[in-house]
């Protein structure tokens, strides 16, 4: 089995590294948070000081990380894991960052002849646990290929967008999409329930008619409809409005540079934002629902 470096341990980066362990892969993890670290090691990963110890001797170096500059630190620059990396080793960044930042990396990264590919994630928190994710990559078909080893460990589907960067810009058309769908199924359960409907035969209904779609069937926003969702959890764990804020902001700079039309977009960006300015940035992003609700207390 292969010997993999893992770094960023949070709600995602921390069940990927645990099902790659049982998989039975050699993981050795880094992290800023000593509880993710004694977590990782609770479910037999090994646990460096530092990103440098973390690649040395690795396979595979997966790195999962918030932003941009998170992944250009962790790689570039004079204290970038560019210098020490052994030519042997692939890089798959798990993160959602911009195409251009994973280009420049991927670029920078082949000069000194290590293999990258960006492979940002689908599937939440309830698929990095589950092992049940979908890797969307961007890089050469013959990375992609090989990182399907540990790729197939953590997920059920990997796909190959294009060449480097590729994967980011499929991820950010997906979660946009996902967006405008949470707000749209939110709004459409929130006028019934305002009309007298209960939101569980609603949601049965359209489950069954054309409204059908990911967040309505999987994820539903209303409290108390769905178990096993952060709807019925107060809306903790999954995926963070920030972060979905933060990626459709990597959507509309796409757009603009490419010129594309996206006002769905735009607008959805627009509310997520504003709910994460009254102070909700870290709950779910299903919670757009309490936003579209007449009587909440904002």
């Amino acid at each position: 089995m292969a010997t993999v470096g893992f770094i960023g341990l949070g709600n995602m980066g921390g069940p990927m590294a645990a099902n790659l362990v049982k998989a039975g892969h050699q993981v050795t993890v880094f992290d800023l948070s000593e509880a993710a670290l004694e977590q990782a090691r609770k479910v037999g990963c090994a646990v460096a000081s530092d990103s440098h110890s973390v690649a040395d001797g690795a396979d595979f170096v997966i790195s999962m990380l918030p932003a941009d500059h998170h992944v250009e630190g962790v790689y570039l620059g004079e204290k970038g894991l560019k210098n020490s990396l052994d030519k042997n080793t692939l890089v798959i960044d798990c993160s959602t960052i911009s195409a251009e930042t994973a280009r420049k990396v991927a670029a920078e990264l082949a000069e000194s002849d290590i293999g990258f590919i960006d492979a940002p994630v689908s599937g939440g928190v309830g698929g990095a646990k589950a092992g049940t994710l979908t890797f969307i990559c961007g890089g050469t078909e013959a990375a992609v290929d090989r990182a399907r080893e540990v790729l197939s460990a953590m997920g059920k589907n990997v796909f190959r967008a294009g060449d480097a960067g590729s994967g980011q810009v499929a991820k950010i058309c997906n979660n946009m999409l996902l967006s405008v769908l949470m707000a749209g199924t939110s709004e459409a359960l929130q006028l019934g329930i305002a009309h007298g409907l209960d939101a569980k035969v609603l949601s049965e209904i359209m489950q069954k008619s054309s409204g059908s779609n990911w967040t309505l069937d999987v994820y539903n926003p209303c409290p108390g409809v769905m178990d096993g969702v952060p709807s019925s959890n107060d809306y903790q764990g999954g995926f963070l409005v920030d972060l979905m804020a933060k990626d459709l902001g990597l959507a509309q700079q796409a757009a603009l540079r490419s010129g594309a039309s996206t006002p769905m977009g735009s607008l959805t960006l627009n509310l997520y934002r504003s709910w994460a300015q009254l102070g909700h940035g870290r709950e779910d992003f299903s919670s757009i629902f309490k936003y579209v609700t007449p009587q909440m207390k904002k």
